[in-house]
């Protein structure tokens, strides 16, 4: 059994396996850091943190379980409705502004992209029925603690990821051309069709 100290850790390196992917909230990061600056990745993170601390609790009471026997739904659901997200952002890439002090109009919620990109996001789930929920029970074997230092371990590495992603985006804002920044915007919503249609295809295949 490992020490409370290795078992953190671990539980932080096992994080970034999850964090460093490719996916929709990156995207929701890319695009909040560049509407709201540096804060995003820390607010878009919290969303993120808040659903993953609701699957902790339901893997802990043995949920795990059923959720299991529905992965394939879960994956063309969550495939379909980042479809939909990738379709709103192309659409809004076209008239979206930078005002001159570099903030974009009209704003969002960064804590609500983080629940609704990590809540459609098909690999998350996928993660957090195996690898996620499996050292989340491993830890438990250590006692409560361990489940915790498992949690609070896997957060810091989003956190620091989103956060590093976010103050990294937001610095360059400023000297972003618009016709640039509208790129990126259109290019997000071609990554989220894309993944989208990824997932369902290959639940559906």
């Amino acid at each position: 059994m490992f020490t409370l100290p290795e078992f953190f850790v671990l539980s932080f390196l096992i994080g970034l396996t999850g964090a460093l992917v490719p996916g929709p909230t990156l995207v929701a990061t890319i695009n909040e850091s560049l509407k709201s600056g540096w804060t995003a990745g820390p607010r878009v993170t919290s969303g993120h943190i808040a659903i993953e601390l609701a699957i902790a609790i339901a893997v802990i009471f043995g949920i795990s379980a059923v959720l299991s026997e529905y992965t394939s739904e879960i994956a063309v659901a969550g495939g379909a409705v980042l479809v939909i997200f990738g379709l709103m952002n192309i659409l809004s890439s076209r008239n979206i502004k930078i005002g001159r002090s570099g903030s974009v109009q009209p704003g969002t919620a960064p804590f609500l992209a983080g629940i609704i990109t990590s809540a459609t996001n098909p690999y998350f789930w996928i993660w957090w029925l195996t690898t996620g929920a499996g050292f989340l029970l491993e830890g438990l074997k250590g006692g409560i603690i361990f489940a915790a230092a498992f949690m609070i371990g896997h957060w810091f590495s989003d956190l620091g990821w989103f956060t590093f992603v976010s103050a990294g985006v937001s610095k360059g804002k400023n000297v972003m051309p618009e016709r640039m920044y509208r790129g990126i915007i259109f290019a997000c919503g071609i990554f989220l069709i894309g993944f989208g249609l990824w997932f369902i295809s290959g639940t559906l295949g």
